[in-house]
């Protein structure tokens, strides 16, 4: 999910703490409260799957780059960080190949797909 996670809740956060003024119109305020439920739906499914996505991810990038190793700490934000230097060598190794090798210019192609398709929650338009 992006914006990631806490950057929603944080959001979310706010918004109730902005409706919880009594002098709010009350469309105003179900508006955001509508709003609010449905960030922390989209959250909570994000939440559920963001290790094993990340996980999932950095094993098949690796794999594309050739690089050996795994992902020891499991947290989201050493797996986002992993991700995200896995990604910047991934777009190198796409620069590289594009023209010259189509096997494996169509192996990176699938797994940004793959990638694009995990991160899908329900409701996001697909």
């Amino acid at each position: 999910m992006k914006p990631d996670v806490p950057a929603v809740l944080i959001e979310t956060a706010g918004l109730l703490a902005r409706n919880a003024d009594p002098s709010l119109p009350p469309a105003e305020r179900a508006s955001a409260l509508g709003l609010s439920a449905a960030l922390l739906g989209f959250a909570a499914q994000a939440w559920d799957g963001a290790a094993h996505n990340l996980v999932q991810e950095n094993r098949a990038i690796r794999s594309l780059l050739g690089e050996a190793g795994s992902d020891d700490d499991l947290r989201l934000s050493a797996l986002s960080v992993e991700n995200a230097r896995l990604r910047a060598a991934l777009i190198a190794l796409q620069a590289q190949v594009e023209g010259k090798d189509p096997a494996k210019e169509a192996a990176i192609w699938a797994e940004l797909v793959a990638s694009t398709e995990r991160r899908l929650v329900a409701g996001s338009p697909a």
